[in-house]
């Protein structure tokens, strides 16, 4: 199966353990990253590769 290129709120909250409305914040938090670097955002999705960089999961 190919890897998704995004990440939804429920994937994030699973993945960290916390709730869905703290997920709600982090992936908030993640895309304003990602549009003052210039790039357009989903609300609710957060690109799974920079959530990976940005949660130290990256290689």
């Amino acid at each position: 199966m190919a890897e998704k290129s995004f990440m939804t709120v429920e994937e994030v909250a699973a993945e960290l353990r916390v709730s869905k409305s703290k997920a709600y914040q982090i992936v908030r938090e993640l895309n304003a990253e990602l549009q003052k670097q210039g790039y357009l955002t989903v609300a609710g999705r957060v690109n799974a590769t920079f959530f990976h960089k940005k949660v130290c999961y990256s290689d």
